[in-house]
């Protein structure tokens, strides 16, 4: 076990809900003419970061459906606003984040090496889940969701040094050895370009309304057993995620899980928003004896290597201490 874990004070800015996926399990997606549906505006988006400031975040997580140009409706939305393509819209979103004071971190799905080259001067960090090496029913309909387009944005990520998050999601129709076979996949991908900063091991949690609504989530044991997998397998310097508004994580964390990810004092999480974060309070009182230290969205190492832009180095340098962690 680590002597502690890490997690990082942020802020979630779901910018759009459109997605040419389908996933079984998901009830972020929404179609153009749901009532829900969003593109969320400049002036919107704004407040939220300046309020994140004001609470002591470092991180912005801006997320997307992944390709939503494939949806016409959202083509005009996008357009309304003056893009093209939704990549020019997010480096304006990091370049606002970063004048307010929040490292970038760019999770927007299925990204091409032009697209990754793009934003890489604009995000600390950025991140894709492969949820699974597996061909699933749970990702019928979704061509995202193939697993060598996922392994492929990965691979580029690593091919310019973009310090990287990813993941697997537990209990969505697949086997013991799919989730061996991930995790070796996200291990040699990490030998080979030394930029996977975490693995999230998530807990599928079923949502009421999706074609997966009553299958069952994965049991604490299954979840122990994962954790336990992926530290034998992965190198120390790659931390184990877990998240704490979806799983208690004391028992996971002896199993080798060392971060909590991203926890938000202002914003809901888009993805799970029947599941509150705790506060840094209740945090410390989930992990018991253990030492909470806060963290950027660039993980120490990384700070040290260097694998950052100038657009972000004074805010780099102005929020972490000489270890590369949140300065107190």
């Amino acid at each position: 076990m680590d002597e502690f874990v890490t997690f990082c004070r942020n802020v979630f800015v779901p910018v759009t809900n459109i997605c040419r996926n389908n996933c079984r399990y998901c009830t972020f997606r929404c179609d153009p003419d749901d009532p829900d549906a969003k593109l969320m505006k400049i002036e919107e988006i704004l407040p939220i970061l300046e309020e994140g400031k004001k609470a002591g975040c470092t991180e912005v997580l801006f997320t997307f459906g992944e390709y939503a140009e494939e949806v016409p409706k959202y083509k005009e939305w996008l357009e309304d606003l003056g893009y093209n393509k939704t990549v020019d819209y997010i480096c304006e979103l990091c370049r606002i984040a970063i004048n307010t004071g929040l490292l970038p971190h760019t999770n927007a799905g299925i990204l091409n090496y032009t697209e990754l080259e793009k934003l890489k001067p604009l995000n600390a960090s950025m991140g894709l889940m492969l949820e699974t090496t597996a061909d699933l029913a749970a990702h019928e309909g979704s061509p995202g969701k193939i697993p060598s387009k996922r392994i492929k944005t990965i691979r580029y990520a690593g091919e310019l040094n973009i310090p990287f998050t990813t993941g697997l999601l537990i209990g969505i129709g697949e086997t013991l050895d799919d989730r061996i076979n991930s995790i070796l996949t996200i291990a040699e991908l990490h030998e080979e370009y030394g930029h996977i900063q975490e693995v999230i091991i998530q807990n599928f949690t079923p949502k009421p309304d999706t074609p997966m609504a009553d299958m069952p989530s994965p049991t604490e044991e299954e979840m122990m057993q994962a954790i336990l997998i992926a530290r034998e397998i992965l190198p120390d310097d790659v931390a184990i995620q877990v998240a704490p508004n979806l799983i208690d994580p004391y028992t996971l964390i002896q199993c080798g899980a060392g971060d909590l990810g991203g926890i938000s004092p202002t914003t809901i999480d888009w993805i799970n928003p029947e599941a509150e974060w705790p506060d840094v309070s209740e945090l410390k009182k989930m992990i018991h004896e253990v030492e909470l230290k806060e963290r950027l969205p660039i993980y120490p190492q990384y700070i040290k290597k260097g694998w950052y832009s100038d657009n972000l180095k004074g805010l780099i340098h102005s929020l972490s201490d000489e270890d590369g962690y949140r300065k107190i």
